[in-house]
């Protein structure tokens, strides 16, 4: 897993108008929790850039005053208008505690479905996991080679070793439906061999 070093400065204040201040200045008022106690800070803008615009799941080592911590954000908030980050929701990383996180999906190989025209669907772009933060995948990759028109490769069929999916195992992942050129090219292969028939 990816790891990007961030510095923090602790926060005295945490109020609205503190928190307005702070991101005049590029500061993002930010939380880190998951451990005994919150800690309030806030982070240089430029610096989650790297983190917060990425599919990628990435370990934050964070340096608040001094002290060192690993961490993944939990969440993240945006202003509605200019879509400027807000607000960073940290979560403290433990080898032996398990956390749940959003990982990415990785289509991997080629649908046979796709080849004789079909279309493929992606239902599902991230997968809730849950696992000890040393066993967190990167990405889970989704093979495409068994997937012909009409059929859906679901989320009980993931393999995972020292992870759990949360998601609904029946919920689809991916699948391959028939195109509209698809099923033209069929009905009219259907009509010309009614045709040949007579």
């Amino acid at each position: 897993m990816k790891s990007i070093a961030i510095s923090g400065s602790a926060r005295q204040n945490v109020g609205k108008r503190d928190s307005k201040e702070l991101r005049y200045e590029g500061q993002i008022p930010s939380v880190l929790y998951g451990g005994k106690e919150q800690t309030h800070f806030s982070v240089s803008a430029a610096d989650l850039k790297s983190i917060l615009y990425t599919p990628e799941v990435i370990f934050v080592e964070l340096e608040i005053n001094g002290k060192k911590t690993k961490a993944i954000v939990q969440d993240a908030q945006f202003h509605p208008l200019t879509d400027q980050v807000t607000h960073v929701d940290f979560l403290e990383l433990f080898d032996n505690k398990e956390v749940s996180i959003n990982i990415p999906v990785k289509l991997t190989g080629t649908s046979p479905g796709v080849k004789m025209g079909g279309k493929l669907v992606q239902k599902l772009r991230n997968l809730r996991i849950k696992a000890l933060p040393n066993n967190l995948p990167q990405e889970v990759e989704v093979p495409l080679e068994s997937l012909e028109v009409g059929k859906s490769f679901r989320v009980g069929q993931v393999k995972l070793e020292n992870a759990v999916v949360l998601n609904n195992s029946d919920d689809t992942i991916v699948s391959v439906v028939m195109s509209r050129a698809l099923r033209q090219a069929e009905q009219e292969a259907a009509k010309a061999a009614k045709g040949g028939k007579k």
